[in-house]
Order: structure tokens, then C-alpha cells, then sequence
């Protein structure tokens, strides 16, 4: 059986967020899709999987929702679903920026640029591409030469930007994030700190990685999706492995988390060193009570 991934938002007035969370939950469990969904005042974002049948049904109907016609979605190939469970959660936002003077992307954001432009612009020497996502996303792939944000969160992108702002400050900006839900605010955020000539990525990096001209050129490792997958490719001309093993720094894109339940950091780490290592991100970790990796493996000594 063949499954689609979907991954969406639109920004769009929903006047009765708890309302329509209920009703679209009740929707997912009937239709029988798997995922994350977040439902605010400002819109939809989510990303789930199903059948083909499934998810070609849910495009239709939720383009059919007044306020919903001009959503798009980036579609992967599966098979099998790459969620557990459906979710649908309501948030002040659809995606956490947390701004006192919140940004509305009808009113400003940058300039949106298709994927063969994008490359264009890549390649200009004078230019500053600027990262959007977190530092466990950016390690296992980012486009070369691109700026890390050193952030755990996406709300914590502004004030990075404040201590750095002379990076930006008369220069043409590229931004970029996974889907393209985060640069809408981020390069709005941009413009409005005095950053005049800003850019970003349309459709994002899945659909960068998808397109027949560009095909991912100037992507470096893999790019991180927060489903079972982990990650998936984006270049598809010349490839490489940019992320490293968290003790050897030997290319590695398998991520896992530190095993003590009080840390769990991502870290990327081969099996054989999450063995040797106890599943854990330092000594400290390994030797926790409450470590999941000694707690798994001590059990199925007296299995």
C-alpha cells in the first residue's frame, strides 16, 4: 500500500480556533490520517500522512473550507505512515515566534523567490543566507555558506538577530526554513528591523529539493523532518554528509536522543557508538537512574 506525507499551512482568519481544532480532529480520526496539526487564530500549520486515498481526500476537503482555497502542500512518496497518532492542537501562532508586536504576513513579509531563482541568488558572492531553523536542524543540512542561528527554539531567533544585526545591515537576505511557514514571519521580522532587501525560499526546502531544474544543488546533508523519517534529501545532483557523529565526528545523519529522560538531546550518533555509549550524550547521562538505555537493555537480561 503506497502513503502520502503532506506538509502545509496557510495563513487565514480562523474567527473560533477551539471550535475548528474539535471539529478537524473529529474529521482526521474518521478519515483516518496521522500527524501534528496546530490551529491558531492565524491559521493552520501541520504535516501528517496516510493513504493516497486519505490524503488526496483531506487536500480536497480542506481546500474546499472557505478561507482555504489557495492553500498549497509539499507531497512525499511513503510507504507506510510516518505518525504514530493524529494531534490537533490550538496555539497563539502557528508557528512560535512570540513577539510582543506580532508580525501578520499579509501585511510583511519578504520577497518570495521560486527555487530556480533562489539558486540564482545563491550563487552571488554578496549575499547572506540565513537559516531559520533550529541548531539540531541546521547540523544534519543546510545550504553552503549559510548563517547558523546558535538556537533551541524559533522564538529565540529575534534576539540572536539583535546581537548579530551588523551581519545584515545593508546586504541582500536570503532566508529559508523546511516548508516555509517560519521565514513568513522571520523575513517580515527582518524588514521591519531596517533589513530592506530580504528574500525567501518558496515552498521551502522540501520543495527546493523536488524541483526538476535545481534539483537540491547547493544543499549540504539531509534536511531534518519531525516525523518517523528523521530526514530526507534534498540534493540530488552532488550529495554529501555534513553532519557528525556527536563522539567521533565521523559523518553521520542518525540522530537519536541522549537516553537520560532529564537531557534527551538530539544528538547524531551511529549504532555502534549509541552501544558503546549507552545511548547517552556524556558520562553524566550514562550514569543517570532513570537512563532508558540501561533501563531497556538490564531488562532483557531477566526476560
Amino acid at each position: 500500500m503506497k502513503f502520502q506525507v503532506l506538509l502545509y499551512y496557510h495563513y487565514t482568519p480562523i474567527d473560533d480556533p477551539e471550535a475548528f481544532a474539535e471539529t478537524h480532529l473529529k474529521y482526521c480520526k474518521t478519515l483516518g490520517v496521522l500527524g501534528r496539526i496546530i490551529i491558531s487564530k492565524e491559521g493552520i500549520n501541520g504535516t501528517l500522512s496516510g493513504t493516497i486515498e486519505q490524503t488526496e481526500t483531506y487536500m480536497k476537503d480542506l481546500k474546499a473550507i472557505s478561507g482555504f482555497e489557495a492553500i498549497s502542500f509539499k507531497i512525499d512518496e511513503d510507504d507506510q505512515h510516518v505518525f504514530h497518532r493524529i494531534s490537533v492542537k490550538v496555539k497563539n501562532e502557528i508557528v512560535n515566534l512570540g513577539l510582543d508586536n506580532d508580525i501578520n504576513p499579509h501585511e510583511l513579509t519578504g520577497t518570495y523567490l521560486e527555487p530556480i531563482d533562489y539558486f540564482e541568488k545563491l550563487q552571488d558572492p554578496n549575499v547572506v543566507i540565513v537559516d531559520a531553523r533550529n541548531d539540531y536542524e541546521y547540523d544534519l543540512g543546510h545550504f553552503r555558506n549559510a548563517i547558523k542561528p546558535d538556537i533551541k527554539h524559533f522564538r529565540e531567533i529575534p534576539s540572536w538577530f539583535k546581537k548579530h544585526k551588523q551581519l545584515f545591515e545593508g546586504k541582500t537576505v536570503l532566508t529559508y526554513c523546511t516548508g516555509g511557514v517560519r521565514c513568513e514571519k522571520w523575513s517580515g521580522f527582518l524588514k521591519r528591523e531596517g533589513i530592506e532587501d530580504v528574500y525567501q525560499l518558496k515552498g521551502g526546502i522540501v520543495t527546493y529539493g523536488k524541483d526538476p531544474k535545481v534539483q537540491g544543488q547547493l544543499w549540504e546533508g539531509a534536511c531534518y523532518v519531525f516525523d518517523s523519517r528523521i530526514h530526507v534529501p534534498v540534493n540530488r545532483i552532488d550529495p554529501v554528509i555534513v553532519g557528525k557523529d556527536h563522539f567521533t565526528g565521523e559523518p553521520c545523519e542518525r540522530y537519536i536522543n541522549c537516553a537520560n529522560p532529564t537531557c534527551n538531546k538530539q544528538i547524531l550518533c551511529s549504532e555502534e557508538n549509541e552501544v558503546k555509549f549507552r545511548g547517552s550524550c556524556c558520562e553524566a547521562c550514562r550514569r543517570h537512574p532513570l537512563n532508558r538505555y540501561e533501563i531497556r537493555t538490564s531488562s532483557r537480561i531477566y526476560d
